[in-house]
This record gives C-alpha cells, structure tokens and sequence, in this order.
C-alpha cells in the first residue's frame, strides 16, 4: 500500500512526502524531500487531524491513540506519530528516509487521512525537560502540514 502527503507551510517551507508498506505486519518506509526550512533538525510527526482548514494548527496534537508520553521512533514509550526529526542541509534541503514500526496505512493505527507535519525547531524525544519535552519534544511552530493520503 502506498500514501502521499504534500506539506505546505505559510512561508518557503514545503514538500512532498511518501508512505509505504508491503504488508499490515510490516514497518512503513517515510521518503521524500521538504525544502525551505533552516540548516538543521526539525521534528516531524504524525499529527490526529487530516485538517487544516485553519493551517496547521487544526492537524491537532501528535497521534497517540495509546495516550502516553512523546518520546523518540525507537522508544517503548512514545506517541504512535512520534517520528523524531529530519535534517536540513546548507541547502535548507531534509531528505526524509525513515522506517517505523509503529505506524501504519492499514487497520486502527492507520495515519491516512491524518496529518504530517514539519515543525520549526529540534525534536528533543522526550528528553529536554522542558514542560513540553513530554507532549510535544518542545519542537517549536508548525512550518508546513499536509494531509496523508492514498496513493496511487
């Protein structure tokens, strides 16, 4: 099965994003390219809502249909669209390359027809202690969200 999400942000930030996976069993690959955004990490997750009918704040909070704590893709803990961070370049370029093993395009932790979103600061996976380091990895605004939708 196959899903896209194109990211638009209020200013430069964008790009299109892919989602695969061979089978309900197996982990989903996360691939493509966000541009504009500032040398460095940004947090990206999986957000409840495919609605921006109010930008990117209408995506809502991170998807945790289990309702614990933000953490980081390879913790027991964590939201289930807690995908940790991309890097940007020199050239302000992320290229997306990950594999998680807790989303999915099928069944109840399907992430189609919810949101993807690109965030202006560090994921800190938890970990910070700042006051937000457990809901949200304290990773700043929203810069771009796309909903995730099926592919052909």
């Amino acid at each position: 099965m196959k899903s896209v999400c194109v990211l638009v942000g209020d200013g430069k930030v964008k790009g299109t994003i892919h989602f695969s996976q061979e089978s309900p069993d197996s982990p989903v690959t996360v691939t493509g390219e966000i541009s504009g955004l500032s040398k460095g990490l940004h947090g990206f997750h999986i957000h409840e809502f495919g609605d921006n009918t109010n930008g990117c704040i209408s995506a809502g909070a991170h998807f945790n249909p289990y309702n614990k704590e933000h953490g980081s893709p390879e913790d027991e803990i964590r939201h289930v669209g807690d995908l940790g961070n991309v890097e940007a370049g020199d050239d302000g370029i992320a290229k997306v390359n990950i594999t998680d093993k807790l989303i999915s395009l099928t069944g109840p932790l399907s992430i189609i027809g919810r949101s993807a979103v690109v965030h202006a600061d560090p994921d800190d996976l938890g970990r910070g202690g700042h006051e937000l380091s457990k809901t949200t990895g304290n990773a700043g605004g929203r810069l771009a969200c796309g909903v995730i939708g099926v592919a052909k």
